[in-house]
């Protein structure tokens, strides 16, 4: 039997706004817990397009970010190569600086440790960070020297050591033509470079290779085994470090004693191959140095994109999250509130049911 006047009576009106307390307490307890207005856009009140946008805008920084640090990774590797590539050069140059007419004891210790480097460079233009090469351009994925094992046999490095070979009293030039023309050929298969290096349609011609650091922002970063990236080049006669570098010591791994009889012409020689690998010290330290004002620019770029997720990170707060303080004593106010509301539903019941019987 239904107790007339109840439902539409003060016991219902209290009844409602009970459940409207619990429903609020419940709401400030699921925020208190984890700080947050609400699981769903719809819990924000009208904001729901400004968190998406700033989410949105956020997540974007963060990508650029990732990007940087994966550039940075990957320009740290490629400055310890290029530092190794222009110790090696300094080394020998050096060394071949000892070298004179007069006295011949020390070419065959010096070809010897040429030929050791040549595979060393080739080592070194196929060094990797990650599965990316650092000296492949856009060609990450492939080395730019497809057989360093087989450097030695290709027909850049047996050009030259028919040139070398062949110097005599008289010729000090057509030898140093002869490297030359060896260490500046773009025929596929010349030179120990891969296809794709030397492609002008691809890696012989492409742009250098740039990592993205913003909304049409982006700062080179990419090198070649087979041709500068940022180095001008002047000064040298092959038109790139690397080749300079190869040119030079594949000259000396041929040398051999006996060729100082040539006098003049075999000083014109060495002349030649430390002016080569004076070029290529040049040339990888003008890289290195572009390089090291990219990794500056990246390196602030990855500072603004992160004092400004800071700042959208703020705003979404403001936006998402609650005043944990206030909240609390939100739940606490709303507590006693439910408490006092179920007292007085109580009561009412009690008094209800008395009048009824």
């Amino acid at each position: 039997m239904a107790i007339a006047g109840i439902a539409s009576g003060a016991l219902a009106r209290l009844v409602q706004q009970s459940s409207v307390i619990k429903a609020q307490l419940t709401t400030l307890a699921a925020q208190s817990a984890d700080g947050r207005r609400g699981t769903w856009y719809g819990d924000f009140a009208g904001e729901a397009a400004r968190a998406i946008s700033l989410r949105g805008e956020i997540g974007r920084r963060e990508t650029h970010i990732a990007g940087i640090d994966r550039a940075l990774g990957t320009t740290a590797a490629a400055q310890d190569a290029l530092a190794q590539l222009s110790s090696l050069a300094q080394g020998f140059l050096t060394e071949a600086g000892k070298i004179t007419t007069a006295d011949s004891t020390r070419i065959a210790s010096l070809a010897s440790g040429a030929r050791d480097a040549v595979y060393q460079v080739a080592a070194l233009l196929n060094e990797k960070q990650g599965s990316s090469y650092l000296f492949g351009g856009a060609d990450t994925a492939n080395p730019p020297i497809p057989s360093p094992a087989g450097i030695m046999g290709t027909p850049m490095a047996t050009d030259i050591a028919a040139a070398v070979l062949s110097l005599a009293p008289g010729n000090g030039a057509a030898v140093l033509a002869g490297t030359l023309a060896a260490a500046t050929g773009t025929a596929p298969g010349q030179t120990p470079f891969s296809d794709y290096a030397l492609d002008p349609a691809r890696g012989g011609g492409e742009p250098r290779p740039t990592t993205l650091t913003g909304d049409g922002e982006s700062i080179g970063t990419g090198l070649f085994a087979s041709r500068n990236a940022a180095a001008s080049g002047t000064g040298s006669e092959t038109g790139s470090w690397s080749r300079d570098l190869l040119r030079g010591l594949m000259t000396l791994a041929n040398l051999t004693p006996g060729q100082t009889a040539a006098g003049p012409d075999f000083d014109a020689v060495m002349t030649g191959v430390k002016a080569g690998l004076k070029s290529a010290m040049t040339g990888l330290g003008e890289e290195a140095g572009a390089l090291g004002l990219s990794e500056s620019r990246l390196k602030a770029a990855r500072t603004r994109h992160e004092d400004m997720g800071l700042a959208l990170n703020s705003q979404l707060s403001d936006v998402e999250e609650v005043d944990l303080a206030a909240t609390l004593t939100a739940l606490q106010d709303t507590q006693t509130r439910l408490q006092a509301s179920w007292q007085a539903l109580s009561m009412l019941s009690g008094l209800s049911l008395t009048k009824f019987l």
